[in-house]
């Protein structure tokens, strides 16, 4: 018995602790760099399908959804070990996603065939499928989960999508090209990105009313390099950050007068953003630097530059 429990905490020992692990798929490596939150140091590599983009969590921290763009499904890991548990149906080139609050189901945005697909995560069965605009990407739910939000690319919409009768009850008429939709903690304001606008759309959810346009001014850099794409805003909703793309910059933003207060200078075609569990990190991820930049969120400063794997796309960390 002694002999079986000292084989236990070896094992536990050797194996760091999934809280604040972290995340990051690389779309043409085709693999999933995972890094420690606490020491900023990859943990390991491993195979995560073809083109793998969009990537979740579970709110327990057991199962890591991963969108397998070029092989038609979503890949679900074991976070811990990193071993493949099952797969779930998606449509074709699913993109990015998003969980229900409570961990299910699952809403896909699959770009080549203008639908959001909804998957039981449980029972990995197919659900529904909602007809949306022309190149859905973006996707957000209200924290009460009541409403999805997709972006349309090619038709410049956010979708509101009723999450029990999966029914669109309004369409919004943003910038071109939006990109991702992120609401605040206490749900009263929606962002959307808007990558060719060059914009983010404040909406207000309660009327479907845009209130406000962020727009940016980087000196030095062209208007058509300032394409916002990722977007996250902490949780006592005093700061929003976007991703401006190939202006290879951050967007630091007063989320209470909607106002650009910096920009902080990242890696190479800025793409995705996602918090450490306590908001003291932001993680980016630079697709054409092939790296994550680590981001002090209270002082607004880049602490720390990663290399992962080839062009990464999506980050995710796990939560405490």
């Amino acid at each position: 018995m002694k002999h079986l429990l000292a084989t236990a905490a070896l094992i536990c020992a050797a194996q760091p602790a999934l809280a604040n692990r972290v995340f990051v798929t690389n779309e043409r490596s085709n693999d999933i760099t995972v890094l420690d939150g606490e020491s900023f140091e990859v943990i390991g590599t491993y195979p995560a399908g073809n083109r793998p983009r969009g990537i979740t969590i579970s709110p327990d921290g057991t199962e890591l959804y991963v969108c397998a763009s070029d092989d038609d499904l979503v890949r679900v890991f074991d976070p811990q070990t990193m071993e493949e548990l099952h797969t779930l149906p998606s449509g074709p080139d699913p993109e990015l996603f998003v969980l229900h609050p409570s961990g299910n189901p699952l809403f896909i945005a699959n770009e080549d065939d203008n639908i959001v697909t909804v998957v039981d995560t449980k029972t990995h069965q197919m659900l529904a499928e909602i007809p949306v605009g022309v190149e859905p990407e973006g996707m957000g739910v209200s924290p009460d989960g009541s409403v999805v939000i997709n972006t349309s690319e090619t038709t410049n919409m956010a979708h509101f999508i009723d999450t029990e009768t999966y029914k669109i009850t309004a369409n919004v008429l943003v910038d071109s090209r939006p990109r991702f939709a992120q609401y605040t903690a206490d749900g009263s304001k929606l962002y959307v990105t808007s990558e060719i606008g060059g914009t983010v759309s404040v909406i207000d959810p309660s009327t479907q009313q845009i209130t406000k346009k962020i727009t940016f001014d980087i000196n030095g850099v062209l208007p058509e390099a300032i394409q916002p794409v990722g977007a996250r805003v902490t949780s006592d909703g005093s700061k929003l950050f976007v991703a401006l793309g190939p202006a290879n910059r951050v967007a630091v933003i007063d989320a209470a007068t909607d106002e650009v207060t910096d920009y902080l200078l990242v890696g190479q075609r800025v793409w995705q953003l996602a918090f450490s569990p306590d908001e003291k990190y932001l993680y980016t991820t630079n697709g054409n630097s092939n790296d994550v930049s680590i981001i002090d969120v209270a002082a607004n400063e880049v602490v720390r530059s990663v290399p992962v794997g080839q062009q990464p796309w999506g980050v995710v960390v796990a939560p405490d």
